[in-house]
This record gives C-alpha cells, structure tokens and sequence, in this order.
C-alpha cells in the first residue's frame, strides 16, 4: 500500500508542470484539472468504498486499476480541454489506496494495537509525500512528458495488479457476515458522532494544506524559495516523530484535542516568518501532532463504523479530507493575497477550528436525549 500511494503523490506537482509547460498554460488551467482530479475522487471514495463492501476487493481494484493506467497513458496525448474531461471521471475511478490500506490493517491487525498500527501506516504517508512529489518534479523535469505520465500509469497498473494477486483481506473472520445479511441502514451508522468525527478530519487538512500554502508564501516573499524542500522535510519528519510517540503509548489524546492543538499551535507561527530556519523550528511544534491527528481520526472511524460498511466509512472519510484540502488552498490564499503570509497562518488555523466546531456543534445536536420511559421506571421501581 505504501507503494500504491507514491504515485499518487506525484500526480499534483506532474499535472501542473505538465499543463504549464507541456500544454503552455497557466497556473489557473492547471488548478482546474487538479481541481476536477480531486473534486472526483472526493465524490468517488464513499461509492467506492460501498462497492467493495458489496463485492469484495478484486472487482474493484481490478476496475479502477485499468482506468487509472488508461487516463495516465492517454494523458499526454489529450487536449487541455479533453485532460480537464477525462480528469474527473479517472478521480472517481482512482485506486482507493488510503481507504484500503485502513480497511486491511482494521481486518489484521485486533482492536486493542490499531492505534499502532494506523500511526505507523500515517508515517508511511508522511513518507511517500517526502518521496513522490520530489521525484515527480525530477522525472518531469529531466524527462519527457509522456514518459513521465506513462510511468505514473504503470506504476498505478503493476500497483493495482500486485494488490488483486495479494487479495488482503478487508474483514476478519469474526466480521464475515453470513450470505443474505441486509445492509445496516444508512441512519443507523452515520451518526452525529461519526459526521462530527468526518469534519475533524475535514478541519485537519483544511490546516495541513493550509500551513503549506502558508509556509511556500513566506519563504518567497522573503527570497527563501531555495529551502522550501529542506522545510517541508522537516516538517514531515518531525510529523512521523509525532506518530511514532502516539502509536508507542498505551493511551493518547483524543482527535478532538489532538485537531485542537495542531491549529492553536500553527496561528502564532506568523509572527515569525524569518529567518527561514526560525521559520523552520516554529513549525515542529504543530507538525508533531500531525500524524497522530490523522491516525486518532482512522481509529475513530474504524470504531463507530460497523464492519459491513466500513470501506464506505473509510471512503467517506477520505471524501472529507479531500474536501479540506480542496477549500483549504484557496481560503488560505485569499487571506494571503489580502493581507500578508502571516495571516495565512492564522487563516490556516482558524479556518480548521471552524470546522471542527462546526461538527462538534453537529454532534450535540444530533445527539439524542435519553428520558427512562414509563415501562422502566415501573421495572426500576420493582
């Protein structure tokens, strides 16, 4: 799975050199088509997910394997105004990677050492982003585009086709449940609690992407861009330190606290911008809780979620972090183009408490209230 999520990594920064400089447009253009990627695979994920609830992990895998390779190896032949057609249909049909690397590990892994697990699957991710995107800009940068798009599609293909062969299993045998079993209603499992836990989530990467745009800003309004991938590397780094710590204790925060702390602690990161390497040391603090903010919000879900739904729990809570990261850039850089790149900080920070407020609000509201009816008053009673 970790090497099913390299590619992914790469597609951003490939997609937008390409569209720039192998379509010559502009960096708008671009965004359209990673926009329309991302719109689509927020709109996929929970379809998906329930698709492999249904039936089972090779069909699907199968599926969006051979679509993903598709749209990669017609990609640098298309137009820009075919690439932005075909962008949304292959984000819907995308190898769901990170929802079935939780549905696995839920399945292997017993209940009590998931938190370890889903932190060491977080690092891993930490990981891939500090190699694919680099080597992305390399391949793209020293190749050609079609070479490179046409790489990222077999790795995609040999990726999925190594993932069908395996056939990890995303239920364990005590969750097998017997042939005829209905479906848990929709109602019954989508709970306040769980929406609140999605716009945690949603919240925590509205933040993560925030502070990135944010960070990029400052280090080149001050001439600094050169460092921006020793700053990025560090920030990653210190996140797989934050969860190596959370998956080690016995017990840790939980995702609400742990969302609470990564935003308080990136809003006064504006109030020192340079120099770089200061810049640099401020950001450790909130980027150690990044890792186990999303490993608590995969234990959560995980927990709330009955087994028969899970890939369309996991798949819904990729669609809401796709979604926090889809408003996150433009929020952020808004306040930046109005203002200066210390409030995207601060932009980055409250904008994520919003939405996490936002579902904790949702979570009162749809909590029920709980009054002892006659029937057990009178059995109390006697």
């Amino acid at each position: 799975m970790f090497f099913a999520r390299v590619p992914m990594t790469m597609t951003g920064v490939t997609l937008t050199l390409y569209v720039v400089s192998g379509l010559g447009r502009g960096y708008g253009a671009a965004g359209v088509v990673g926009a329309a990627v991302t719109l689509g695979m927020a709109l996929g994920a929970p379809l998906i997910g329930r698709t492999i609830d249904r039936y089972g992990l090779r069909p699907v895998v199968a599926v969006c394997g051979l679509s993903s390779t598709a749209f990669w190896f017609a990609a640098p032949h298309l137009s820009y105004e075919a690439l932005v057609v075909c962008a949304l249909p292959a984000g819907v049909l995308s190898v769901p990677a990170g929802s079935l690397a939780r549905q696995i590990l839920a399945a292997l892994v017993p209940a009590d050492q998931r938190r370890a697990a889903y932190s060491l699957d977080t690092i891993l991710v930490e990981a891939s982003f500090m190699i694919g995107p680099a080597a992305g800009i390399a391949a793209i940068s020293g190749l050609s585009a079609t070479l490179t798009l046409s790489g990222i599609g077999t790795i995609f293909g040999v990726t999925a086709l190594l993932i069908f062969l395996l056939n990890p299993p995303i239920r364990n045998e005590d969750e097998l449940a017997p042939t005829g079993t209905a479906r848990p209603p929709l109602r019954s499992w989508l709970t306040g609690r769980l929406l609140a836990t999605l716009l945690i989530a949603a919240g925590t990467l509205f933040c993560l992407v925030g502070t990135e745009v944010a960070t990029l800003a400052a280090l080149r309004s001050h001439g600094d861009v050169g460092w921006t991938g020793l700053v990025i590397a560090v920030m990653c780094a210190a996140s797989m330190i934050g969860g190596i710590v959370h998956g080690a204790v016995r017990k840790s925060l939980p995702q609400g606290l742990l969302m609470l702390l990564l935003a308080l602690l990136v809003i006064p990161v504006g109030l020192v911008t340079q120099p770089w390497w200061l810049l640099m040391l401020v950001l450790i603090p909130t980027n150690l809780v990044c890792a186990p903010t999303l490993a608590a919000t995969t234990e959560a879900v995980s927990e709330l979620a009955p087994p028969a739904v899970r890939g369309e729990a996991m798949g819904l809570q990729d669609a809401s972090t796709r979604l926090g990261l889809a408003a996150g850039s433009p929020v952020v850089g808004f306040a930046i183009d109005h203002s200066s790149p210390a409030w995207g900080f601060a932009a980055a920070g409250f904008g994520g408490l919003a939405l996490a407020a936002l579902g904790l609000v949702w979570s009162l509201r749809r909590r029920p209230v709980r009054t002892p009816s006659l029937a057990a008053a009178v059995r109390a009673r006697r």
